[in-house]
């Protein structure tokens, strides 16, 4: 099923260490305006902290995604038993089948031994609740590390969320990480990029594109990771370069949002 992901928008909600938008979007606003968009599925994550909303704010969040017909993932940052225990009751409460996490945090880096330990004790828990940990591919763990991981944890409770840019940063393209984690995704984030040679000639620039734009071959991944025969949401994320601007970089995130959608709705579920 085709969603969309906060970190689709972070310049809409707002990056640290930047300027914030002028009217910075909250889940409210995140969730109408993928229904907005026609997608029926959001992936709220670490950029729209659920955990820091009040109960009357998750009571009405709760109240909009029903009336709009949205269903809901969830995902945090850190392996903290306590964090991911808060979000396996968010999980639960929107009926989330994963909580997806990206393991480090920016004052806690684990090494893999103790993610291993970390979350072993709280897989009964995930088990009990039905609700699968969907690790994330960050940029600090090649893709056979990762791997490793799942192996040793050994549980239908853990997987992957591959993303399909971010272990750019741990030397590895995205075929070598389809190769290596497919058999384990649970949630792919499509996240499309271009390379370029700078304008001085010494070195290169990532930069994202709309989904289809780029050099990210979708209906490639798709194919290669459902040859593995397991079911998985594919969320939209988008990574701008900023403007001017932080309030036109939010506009053209918004623009590209509709582009890309358009475009994953031809080779995905809607």
């Amino acid at each position: 099923m085709l969603g969309i992901g906060t970190y689709a928008f972070a310049w809409s909600i707002g990056v640290p260490g930047y300027p914030r938008p002028s009217a910075p979007m909250d889940a409210f606003a995140f969730v109408t305006r993928a229904a907005d968009l026609g997608v029926k599925l959001v992936q709220i994550a670490d950029n729209l902290p659920l955990e820091r909303m009040s109960a009357g704010e998750l009571d009405a969040l709760e109240r909009l995604t029903r009336e709009r017909g949205i269903a809901v993932e969830v995902g945090t940052r850190g392996i903290a038993p306590d964090q991911l225990r808060t979000f396996l009751a968010l999980a639960r409460r929107f009926g989330s089948p994963i909580v997806r996490v990206v393991v480090d945090t920016a004052m806690h880096h684990p090494d893999p031994p103790e993610i291993v330990t970390t979350l072993r004790a709280l897989l009964p828990d995930f088990a009990a609740a039905g609700v699968t940990l969907a690790i994330e591919n960050h940029d600090r763990f090649k893709a056979r590390t990762l791997a490793e991981i799942v192996t040793a944890l050994d549980s239908p409770q853990v997987g992957i969320c591959l993303d399909t840019v971010n272990s750019f940063g741990a030397l590895e393209r995205p075929d070598v990480v389809i190769e290596t984690l497919g058999r384990y995704v649970v949630n792919l984030h499509v996240k499309d990029f271009s390379i370029r040679r700078a304008d001085h000639n010494m070195g290169f620039v990532l930069t994202g594109t709309p989904a289809g734009a780029g050099m990210l071959n979708v209906p490639r991944v798709l194919e290669r990771l459902r040859a593995h025969g397991r079911t998985f949401n594919a969320i939209l994320e988008q990574w701008l370069t900023p403007d001017a601007t932080v309030d036109e970089t939010a506009a053209r995130e918004g623009v590209w949002a509709v582009e890309s959608v358009r475009y994953l709705r031809t080779i995905i579920e809607a």
